[in-house]
């Protein structure tokens, strides 16, 4: 007899009482009921229910075999969902927090073509740089960048890198010695950002050490990148930016890229959700739709 089918008729017989009412509930007869059960004692060759005419009850191994069964049975449910949910068309609505400018140049329009592809999909996207609590604000999933905290309970899956590339307009260099070198960074303005807190360093990988860390003079600080970019393309100094968000720029000759032998800064893009026993489609499908088109974006 199928071993996995007796465990379940065994743990129902336990849960229901008698055999009488697992036939019942499991359109079966008692007496195959009991051929399941002796099945399950004869290949473990212990006794599993004490059984009378009146009543039952487990032996002390049959108490210990009937949690085990039950644990089992749970890993099979759960297995078997994760199949039949490989098979469906995603639907329903995905809840995805992500940071304002990074969400709506490069997150939302890989997620876009993943609901157009999928019509039974609903999108609920927030757009906040502010960290979300997954639990509490009932995200399916984020999208982070740069360095996480540690935080017990969630899923990280690293999905691109940002190329961190510094800049400058032709109007500031004009008349200035053009930076070839970290070292030639020194005396030269800078546009920063800044959140809360101290003011991040610009980071320059090096090798077989950590980042070499520069701060450099300054009278703007904004805490948006997209008006720093804004403020490089007007002349008023160098600025540490991602190169996905200053490419048509660079193209178009408003921002020239400094350092040109210099390798990038990589600041990693996550996306985070909450540990579960079982990820449901709908984010296994987003996730990997951006650990797909993200890396492309970021050349």
């Amino acid at each position: 007899m199928d071993r996995l089918t007796s465990m379940a008729v065994f743990v129902r017989a336990v849960d229901l009482g008698s055999f009488a009412a697992a036939a019942s509930a499991l359109d079966l007869s008692a007496p195959m009921v009991g051929k399941h059960v002796r099945a399950l004692e004869a290949r473990l060759g212990v006794t599993l229910l004490n059984r009378t005419t009146r009543r039952q009850s487990l032996t002390d191994f049959g108490r210990t075999y009937y949690e085990r069964c039950r644990t089992v049975l749970v890993e099979a449910d759960a297995a078997d969902a994760l199949a039949a949910d490989q098979r469906l068309v995603p639907s329903g609505k995905l809840r995805v927090a992500m940071p304002v400018l990074f969400g709506r140049r490069c997150v939302a329009p890989i997620l876009l073509d993943l609901a157009r592809a999928h019509p039974g999909l609903e999108l609920d996207l927030s757009f906040s740089d502010r960290l979300s609590d997954l639990a509490e604000d009932r995200f399916d999933f984020a999208v982070r960048t740069g360095t996480l905290a540690d935080s017990a309970g969630l899923i990280a899956r690293c999905v691109a890198r940002q190329r961190m590339i510094v800049v400058a307009a032709p109007a500031y260099l004009e008349g200035r010695n053009v930076p070839t070198r970290i070292d030639d960074l020194a005396g030269h303005e800078a546009v920063i950002y800044r959140r809360s807190g101290r003011i991040p360093p610009w980071l320059f990988p090096q090798p077989g050490a950590p980042p070499r860390e520069i701060t450099l003079p300054n009278r703007l600080r904004f805490d948006d990148l997209g008006a720093i970019a804004d403020a490089a393309a007007a002349g008023t100094g160098l600025a540490w930016l991602p190169s996905w968000l200053v490419r048509d720029r660079l193209r178009s000759g408003a921002l020239v890229q400094l350092l040109p032998e210099q390798p990038p800064f990589l600041y990693d893009v996550h996306t985070l959700w909450l540990q579960t026993r079982h990820l449901p489609n709908k984010v296994r499908l987003a996730v990997d739709a951006l650990a797909a088109g993200l890396p492309r974006l970021m050349e």
